[in-house]
């Protein structure tokens, strides 16, 4: 692991890492804010999974999640949201190839070599992190925006028992049935016979999940059609899910949005993890 920068932040500590990565076969880069409480011990997790066209750097500047990790004393997690060098392939659209792995393991060429951002995220990441800084992998909640927010909500259903809580900004919750979705899983995994259920509305038809939700949604989301909110609402009623979405007046799809609620998010998860 290479330490690209460390900064002092909010009596802590952001830095910026990174590894080659077996599951993407090729160098990943993550962010990890720590808190001055991981000075002492281990501190409990948060993970921020981001959305499309995004790095890990987006959330890490533009979130403003710091500030409310350093009071609870959480860390932060901001992992990569595709593989990414001269030998990864991409796409000229803005939502397929790097940038837009979708958190899941792709199986059809050319994407089969590099994108596993499932295995990454869910598997090869955590094992780095546990090692290499002073987290308690015992205490982990993860949100997401967007394309994050539907990588969230399904790692979240999916690895029962891995995370006491969920949240989204704005997440893509019915991608089997939305241009977001479709398109990218037709291209990573082939004939629709061969899509995983990695669908947020059918997992909480499905399973649930075993924790809280919360969700917001701006009513002026510029992608709202996209995004499938309607039908996870009536699958979280049918599920009697614990959890809320709340649809916030004027807001649309941007980090001004999530910058507005982070503080109500991390407080959220905080109530979880310290539960």
């Amino acid at each position: 692991m290479e330490v690209l920068s460390e900064n002092r932040c909010y009596g802590g500590t952001q830095g910026v890492y990174s590894h080659t990565s077996a599951a993407c076969s090729c160098d990943m880069t993550f962010a990890v804010f720590l808190p001055e409480e991981a000075q002492h011990g281990p501190v409990p997790v948060l993970w921020f999974l981001s959305g499309l066209t995004c790095t890990h750097e987006n959330a890490m500047t533009k979130a403003g999640a710091q500030a409310w990790a350093a009071e609870q004393g959480i860390a932060l997690i901001y992992p990569d949201t595709s593989p990414r060098g001269d030998d990864v392939p991409n796409n000229e659209a803005y939502d397929l190839g790097q940038g837009a792995g979708f958190y899941i393991d792709a199986t059809q060429a050319p994407w089969d070599k590099h994108f596993k951002m499932w295995t990454y995220v869910a598997e090869e990441l955590p094992a780095l992190l546990a090692e290499k800084f002073p987290l308690d992998m015992s205490r982990q909640s993860i949100a997401g925006h967007s394309m994050g927010g539907h990588g969230a909500l399904t790692m979240a259903m999916a690895l029962p028992g891995r995370f006491r809580s969920v949240s989204a900004f704005a997440p893509i919750c019915h991608p089997l049935a939305s241009d977001w979705g479709r398109k990218q899983f037709a291209a990573y995994w082939g004939d629709e016979a061969n899509w995983g259920p990695h669908d947020a509305t059918v997992l909480m038809k499905d399973v649930g999940f075993d924790g809280p939700v919360l969700i917001d949604t701006g009513t002026d989301d510029q992608f709202g059609n996209l995004l499938g909110t309607e039908h996870l609402a009536a699958a979280m009623a049918e599920k009697r899910q614990e959890g809320q979405i709340r649809l916030q007046k004027g807001y649309d799809h941007s980090y001004f949005f999530i910058s507005t609620f982070m503080e109500d998010h991390v407080a959220f998860h905080a109530e979880a993890l310290y539960r």
